[in-house]
C-alpha cells in the first residue's frame, strides 16, 4: 500500500493510494448541516466538500454505504434529525440513485446494503438515533461494519471523538480502511503549519476566552516567529501585564498562565503583539456608546469590543510579511457591525499576504464564518471544517479518529 509521510511520520493511506474496484465501500461523511424549518438544507458546505470522495469511489464500479450524524437528538428518532432530508440534495449532486436505510443498523439497512449494486449509494439513517454511537459500543460498531468491505473516514469534523462510527469500527477493517479526500486535505494543510512551515509563521488567535488557547499557544510558542493576540482574551494578557481593562471580558484564573505564556515567548525570541488600542463600548449593545483608547487603561464602566486602527495597522504590517499564516477567531465582537472593523481588516490583511504567496490556514467556526462573511473565502490557501479536530490537532493531540485509520 501506498503512502504519504506526515506529520510525526505518520504514513497515511488515502483513496487516492489504494484498489477500491468493485467493493462495497462504508463511508463516514460528516453531514452535519443546519436545516430551516421546512427541513431545507440552508448551508451546504460539508456535503459538498464530501462529493468527490463519494464520486471518486464511485468511479471505481463500486458502491458507497453513507453514513453520518445530524445534530443532537436526545432519545432515539426525532424527525427532524432524518438524514431523509438530505436525500433530494444529495441525488442532485451526485446525479445518481440514492437509496435510503430509516436505521443504520437492523434488517432493513442490512438488506438494502446486501443488494447494493455498484455504483449505486445507500444513505443510512441518522447514527446518533442510538446513543451506543457516542459511548463508542463495539457491538454497534461491528453491526455498522458489516454493511461494507472497506471503510473510509471522511468526517475530520469528528476525528477528535471515539465514536463508533468514527473510531471503534475501524478494528473491524485491520487493512481494508483510508482516509477520504477532506480528511487527507485536513491533514496536509495543518501539517504545512506545524511541519516546516514557510517562515516567517505568523499565528493569528482571538475569541472570547484564554481557556479554549491555552495548549495551542503553549504548543505553538516554539514553532511560530510571530504570535498576534485579539478578541477578549486580549483582556486577561493585558491585565496579567499591568493594565486597566474596565469591564472587558477577563478570566481572573488564569492570569498567572498569562503571565506564563508571556514569559515563555520571551524566552522563546517570539514576537508577541498584542492590542495598543481598543475599541470601547459603555454597555455589550451595537447602539452603546463607543469610543478609542489604549487597551492598557480603559476607563471604569466600559468594555474593549474591538481592536483599534493603531492596532490595525500594526498586525497587518506583521501579517503582510508572514509566509505561513494560521488564523483562529475573531479580533473583536464581529457579529455586531460597530465591532467588526478589526475582524475584517485581519481577514482582508491574510487574503493579501496569500496574495503574495504566504500559505494561510483558517480554522475555527468564528474565524471560518468571519472568512465567509466577507467573501474571503477563495481568496486564502485552506479554510478548516473541523474546528474543535483542528484546534486539538494543533495542540499536539492525537486525533482518535486519524489514529484508528493509521493502526
Amino acid at each position: 500500500m501506498e503512502t504519504v509521510e506526515l506529520h510525526n511520520f505518520i504514513n497515511m493511506a488515502t483513496i487516492d493510494s489504494i484498489d477500491l474496484k468493485n467493493k462495497k465501500v462504508l463511508v463516514r461523511v460528516d453531514f452535519n448541516v443546519p436545516l430551516n424549518e421546512n427541513f431545507e438544507i440552508t448551508d451546504p458546505t460539508r456535503i459538498n466538500a464530501a462529493i468527490p470522495t463519494i464520486k471518486k469511489i464511485l468511479n471505481e464500479k463500486s458502491s458507497v454505504i453513507l453514513m453520518s450524524h445530524l445534530g443532537r437528538p436526545k432519545e432515539g428518532f426525532e424527525d427532524k434529525f432524518s438524514l431523509k432530508h438530505l436525500l433530494p440534495y444529495l441525488k442532485e449532486k451526485l446525479n445518481v440513485n440514492v437509496l435510503f436505510a430509516d436505521d443504520c443498523i437492523g434488517s432493513s439497512a442490512n438488506q438494502l446494503a446486501a443488494e447494493l449494486k455498484p455504483k449505486e449509494v445507500l444513505l443510512l439513517e441518522n447514527l446518533r438515533f442510538y446513543k451506543e454511537e457516542t459511548k463508542g459500543d463495539v457491538e454497534f460498531a461491528k453491526k455498522l461494519a458489516n454493511h461494507g468491505d472497506f471503510y473510509v473516514n471522511d468526517a475530520f469534523g469528528t476525528a477528535h471523538r471515539a465514536h463508533a462510527s468514527t473510531t471503534i469500527i475501524a478494528q473491524f477493517f485491520p487493512k481494508d480502511k483510508a482516509f477520504g479526500y477532506i480528511m487527507g486535505d485536513e491533514l496536509k494543510n495543518i501539517n504545512k503549519i506545524l511541519q516546516e512551515p514557510k517562515r516567517p509563521l505568523t499565528t493569528i488567535l482571538g475569541g472570547a476566552k484564554i481557556s479554549g488557547k491555552i495548549e495551542i499557544i503553549n504548543n505553538l510558542l516554539d514553532k511560530v516567529e510571530n504570535l498576534i493576540i485579539g478578541g477578549g482574551m486580549m483582556f486577561t494578557f493585558i491585565k496579567a501585564m499591568g493594565g486597566n481593562i474596565g469591564s472587558s471580558l477577563i478570566e481572573e484564573d488564569l492570569l498567572d498562565t498569562a503571565h506564563e505564556a508571556i514569559e515563555k515567548a520571551k524566552e522563546q525570541n517570539v514576537n508577541l503583539y498584542l492590542p495598543l488600542d481598543v475599541k470601547i463600548a459603555n454597555e455589550f449593545s451595537n447602539e452603546a456608546q463607543t469610543d478609542l483608547c489604549s487597551s492598557y487603561n480603559i476607563p471604569d464602566g466600559w468594555m474593549g469590543l474591538d481592536i483599534g486602527p493603531k492596532t490595525i495597522q500594526k498586525f497587518e504590517e506583521v501579517i503582510l510579511k508572514s509566509s505561513s499564516i494560521l488564523w483562529n477567531g475573531p479580533m473583536g465582537v464581529f457579529e455586531m457591525s460597530n465591532y467588526e472593523e478589526g475582524t475584517k481588516a485581519i481577514a482582508e490583511a491574510i487574503a493579501n499576504a496569500t496574495k503574495k504567496g504566504a500559505f494561510s490556514l483558517i480554522g475555527g467556526g468564528d474565524s471560518v464564518a468571519a472568512i465567509n462573511k466577507y467573501n474571503l473565502k477563495n481568496k486564502v490557501s485552506y479554510v478548516s471544517t473541523g474546528g474543535g479536530a483542528m484546534l486539538e490537532y494543533i495542540e499536539g493531540k492525537e486525533l482518535p479518529g486519524v489514529k484508528a485509520i493509521e493502526a
